[in-house]
């Protein structure tokens, strides 16, 4: 679906959708519900005391929001990011070009930003970037990847609350975080984030989608 426009996302978002680079998708496994959609409501937001302190690391750096961009830097940048995964986490090796960037992070459409963060007090060096869609009513979280060297400074929870100030100065309702699976540390982080709304099942064509309040079970840290 190449021809969706800002309004239109903004119900398949609304409908469990995802979207990366030209496609879009949904799950389809039979009998599993793992996949949870979930969004933060950006007005009732209330960052816990570690988001706090993320964004506060983050405070000095330049963000920039705009078009995304392909060039060396971005590139090498993920590749840094990749290979710190592949070494701490166990992640499979990647090779990764220029068409690979392309089709993935920087695909034309009409709602993909780019959110990029630069470091001016290391002479303007790009340290993180967030894949992101822009529609009337929320920001969509795409995909997300940092200098390894800033990586204990929470850097991709410091971009989601950053998401959530950009979406609350400009009016818009919900930021988007994709799918939460409990049982995947990578996406588990998600559920740090309050109050938010999960989608109780993927409606059917024609069946209007039906969202439910979620809060945390427990004090966050």
């Amino acid at each position: 679906m190449l021809d969706v426009s800002p309004a239109e996302a903004d119900d398949l978002f609304d409908r469990g959708w995802r979207h990366f680079g030209p496609s879009w998708f949904r799950p389809v496994c039979r009998g599993c519900q793992a996949c949870v959609s979930t969004r933060i409501v950006v007005d009732a937001f209330c960052p816990s005391t570690s988001q706090r302190r993320a964004h506060r690391r983050a405070a000095g750096l330049r963000v920039e929001v705009g078009e995304p961009r392909i060039n060396d830097r971005r590139i090498a940048l993920f590749h840094a990011w990749h290979s710190n995964r592949v070494e701490m986490r166990g992640w499979e090796p990647a090779v990764f070009d220029e068409k690979d960037y392309f089709m993935q992070f920087a695909f034309p459409t009409s709602i993909a930003r780019e959110v990029a963060y630069y470091d001016d007090a290391a002479d303007g060096r790009l340290v993180m970037v967030a894949v992101c869609d822009e529609t009337p009513r929320a920001w969509n979280a795409v995909f997300c990847f940092y200098d390894p060297l800033i990586g204990r400074c929470s850097p991709g929870v410091a971009n989601i609350v950053t998401l959530i100030d950009i979406a609350r100065r400009r009016g818009q309702t919900y930021v988007h975080l994709g799918y939460r699976v409990s049982g995947c540390p990578s996406l588990r982080y998600k559920s740090a984030f309050h109050p938010q709304e999960v989608l109780l099942r993927l409606p059917d064509d024609g069946e209007p989608p039906v969202w439910q309040r979620a809060f945390a079970t427990a004090p966050e840290a």
